[in-house]
């Protein structure tokens, strides 16, 4: 059974930026929720995603655009559960972070996450750019670690700014 973000985070599957002067308003909505320095979705916006989805459902989150910033929000987990939220290295200083739905055929983290490909979107990433799990703090754990495998195109993500 999924938790409740991953159900909230779902429903945005395919929300996309919009090129210019014009923002979507779910990206300028989440940014709000979060009081974020910017207010367009041409900057970074995957953590903008996670703690929009976390503050929409009225669970706290770590209430930062910064990918890296999620490193120190909610429970460290010890390892992958789906649900839970991970944080990727992006160069030595970026980051990236998405919901865990399962993993590929090939093994690979498949994450929910905004900001892939300019869209909310579905796609793998390695483990080895894995810099933490985190779960929300005060929220059961899931008792079942089975993680279910999910359809991959095979691509890795590539496009997370």
């Amino acid at each position: 059974m999924e938790p409740i973000w991953l159900k909230g985070a779902r429903k945005y599957l395919g929300t996309r930026e919009v090129k210019g002067k014009k923002h979507n308003p779910h990206i300028l909505r989440w940014l709000a929720l979060i009081q974020a320095a910017w207010k367009n979705d041409e900057e970074p916006w995957c953590s903008t995603f996670v703690c929009g989805v976390f503050e929409e459902l009225g669970i706290r989150s770590a209430r930062t655009a910064w990918a890296r910033g999620n490193l120190k929000w909610g429970s460290p987990l010890s390892g992958p559960a789906v649900g839970c939220v991970v944080v990727f290295e992006r160069g030595p200083k970026s980051g990236h972070v998405g919901f865990l739905v399962g993993i590929d055929r090939a093994g690979r983290l498949m994450i929910l996450g905004g900001n892939q490909g300019d869209m909310v979107s579905i796609k793998p990433f390695p483990k080895s750019r894995v810099l933490g799990y985190r779960w929300p703090s005060g929220h059961d754990l899931p008792v079942d670690g089975t993680l279910p495998v999910v359809a991959s195109n095979g691509k890795l993500s590539t496009n997370e700014a």
